[in-house]
């Protein structure tokens, strides 16, 4: 089984993945008639599963939509004890370190994992566990919020391997680590 670790997000042109106000409203400012989905699809039909952390799939609930994935989804918690029985068979609370954690989810025949929510993917930038970094980029400038990579203690190579602009003036970079 090949095992990789992959991000697709979108960030502000200053980084940044929620505004001040710990919002993603902003990233539905930019005109997009033609209801381009900037390669998500693509990406997922390459994906075994996802690996979340609690706010992100926190937020995910709060949008009052039916739930959006249809691979298995990894829920990070140590405070959760259970999720809302509407995500049974859909959503699974996990914890433990990240090695114990891919160990697990490995054992279930997944490998190909989308690693999703700002401080989880941190987590994983932080023991070296990103493969590869798909970013869309929303030409704002928000000026402050969450960012996306935070601080780090090591240097951690990548190598742009595809760069695509979008009608809107969005432009997406993949980046692979260089081991």
């Amino acid at each position: 089984m090949d095992k990789k670790n992959k991000v697709f997000i979108a960030t502000s042109l200053d980084g940044y993945i929620a505004d001040k106000n710990g919002s993603i409203e902003w990233l539905n400012s930019i005109p997009n008639p033609d209801n381009l989905d900037m390669g998500y699809s693509d990406f997922v039909a390459q994906i075994d599963a996802i690996v979340m952390g609690r706010t992100t799939f926190e937020t995910v609930c709060s949008f009052g939509i039916d739930w959006p994935y249809t691979k298995p989804v990894f829920i990070l918690s140590n405070t959760l004890t259970e999720l809302p029985k509407q995500y049974e068979g859909k959503a699974f609370l996990i914890n433990g370190t990240l090695t114990d954690i891919l160990e697990q989810i490995h054992k279930k025949e997944y490998g190909q994992l989308y690693i999703d929510g700002g401080v989880t993917i941190q987590n994983f930038l932080k023991e070296d566990l990103i493969d590869s970094i798909t970013i869309t980029t929303i030409p704002l400038l928000l000026g402050g919020g969450s960012s996306l990579f935070g601080e780090h203690q090591n240097i951690l190579e990548f190598e742009c391997t595809e760069t695509k602009q979008f009608s809107n003036n969005i432009v997406q970079n993949t980046f692979l680590r260089k081991r």
